[in-house]
């Protein structure tokens, strides 16, 4: 089953959820508004509620407050939206998304060590 694809407000919302866990929409509201401090919970709850209609998330009504989680684990959401992009963006080459992403500036030091260790532990 494929799942459709995020919005960025979605996704804010999925990120969101997978650092606090499964969460009611007062949860997810006070986690928002630390770096969105003009989120309003009515936005919050109504994204969740749409996001749940469509299929991205679990709902939880045993309790009073619902409770939300991803239908899917991060990973498998992230790989799913990286080969999206690797194909419309990049022509389908994941060589060019990467050599984009380290010729851009958007890679530290630390994780630039990071991807060599993995690359030579592929050796």
């Amino acid at each position: 089953m494929t799942l459709p694809k995020p919005t960025p407000s979605e996704l804010e919302m999925l990120r969101l959820l997978f650092a606090l866990g499964p969460a009611t929409a007062r949860q997810v509201h006070e986690a928002a508004v630390e770096t969105r401090p003009d989120m309003q919970y009515a936005t919050v709850l109504r994204l969740l509620q749409v996001m749940h209609t469509k299929g991205l998330l679990n709902r939880d009504e045993s309790q009073r407050a619902h409770v939300y989680s991803p239908i899917e684990q991060q990973d498998s959401i992230q790989t799913s939206l990286l080969k999206d992009l690797i194909h419309k963006a990049f022509a389908g080459s994941g060589k060019a998304l990467v050599l984009a992403a380290l010729k851009g500036g958007t890679v530290s030091a630390k994780e630039r060590a990071e991807i060599r260790a993995l690359l030579d532990e592929e050796k």
